[in-house]
């Protein structure tokens, strides 16, 4: 059997498995038509000419350059029915790819610093969910995430404000822009969420360092990592990963995109695998980065040579490591191995 039939039928294999996506910022599945059409919508002026021209500035050098385009083009968002239209947009792409759980990121503060409340994006988020339970099979838990670029008092005050949510939200996380913001920043904030019961989350080891990773774990008490590729630099933190089977949620066209790789043949998810480490593959902002999840695995295979083995174990930490309850983890697990022993 040739190479180029065999990376075809793992792709179909990839194709056919039921998939999580634990990594996933609902902003960032913004497509440019929908952008378009909901700034013609609102009588919003974009700095583009057409929608092409929104796909050609989808360039980026580092995070900070996404982050100023992600923000411009939430701004399209302004009432109940565009964030359901974001919402379902993308559990219609679950469906296509096979996601059958999805846990979802959203920025409150990207909405509420521009007078867009909770009570606008929840119902749309609800709404949309609801159906894709309903029509999809897809399931969906939310975590809410706060802005690091932004005060820890506003973090709090994003936390308090989600009150009449809270049964919507499953967990809290951190995003935006990493350098310079450590999450020591945020140690009150999470505290509170914990205390509420949220699970937790953090991006660390991303652009940061991997002492970025460390306090993230010791200081925010997290259950996952968001990224923490750059792990790999600090061995004893490599350790620890391994020891406690901290799950780390990759996404590689995402780092491709903002120059943490060069290439994706240079990424390094295949070795952490391969050490031990509880990783797997996401798309985090699948629009601005070119490609949903199965894009992801497919870019893996094609330039990272990646086996069935290590497919088949990168899809099956996604569950392992999603906030399911164990019972239906292992249904999806055992599903799993029935499909790829087949």
């Amino acid at each position: 059997m040739s190479t180029d039939t065999k990376m075809s039928e793992l792709k179909q294999l990839i194709q056919q498995l039921p998939k999580a996506e634990l990594h996933l910022h609902i902003e960032g599945t913004l497509e440019p038509e929908l952008m378009w059409r909901l700034a013609k919508k609102h009588d919003i002026a974009l700095p583009f000419s057409s929608v092409e021209a929104i796909q050609e500035a989808y360039q980026f050098n580092n995070l900070q350059s996404f982050l100023d385009l992600y923000y411009q083009g939430a701004d399209v968002l302004r009432d109940e029915d565009d964030f359901f239209e974001l919402m379902w947009a993308y559990l219609c792409q679950c469906q296509q790819q096979n996601i059958v759980h999805t846990e979802i990121m959203f920025d409150p503060q990207t909405h509420t610093e521009r007078g867009i409340g909770y009570n606008v994006f929840m119902p749309g988020f609800a709404k949309a969910i609801e159906k894709a339970k309903a029509e999809l099979g897809v399931s969906v838990y939310l975590i809410l995430s706060f802005l690091r670029h932004l005060s820890e008092d506003s973090a709090i005050q994003t936390l308090q404000e989600a009150k009449p949510f809270y049964s919507m939200i499953t967990a809290v996380g951190l995003d935006s822009s990493e350098l310079g913001n450590p999450p020591s920043k945020f140690t009150r904030a999470f505290a509170q969420a914990a205390s509420q019961g949220f699970k937790l989350v953090a991006h660390a080891g991303e652009e940061g360092p991997p002492e970025y990773v460390w306090e993230a774990i010791n200081l925010l008490k997290v259950d996952r990592i968001d990224h923490g590729v750059r792990s790999i630099e600090d061995p004893i933190l490599m350790a620890y990963l391994k020891e406690h089977q901290v799950p780390l949620t990759v996404c590689p066209l995402s780092n491709l995109k903002l120059c943490v790789v060069d290439d994706i043949s240079q990424h390094n998810i295949v070795d952490l695998l391969n050490d031990g480490l509880r990783v797997m593959v996401n798309s985090d902002d699948p629009s601005y980065f070119g490609g949903y999840l199965n894009e992801n695995f497919f870019a893996l295979v094609d330039k990272l040579s990646l086996n069935k083995e290590d497919a088949v174990k990168l899809i099956s930490n996604s569950f392992s490591a999603s906030f399911l309850p164990d019972k239906q983890k292992q249904i999806w697990l055992t599903r799993i191995q029935q499909i790829a022993q087949d």
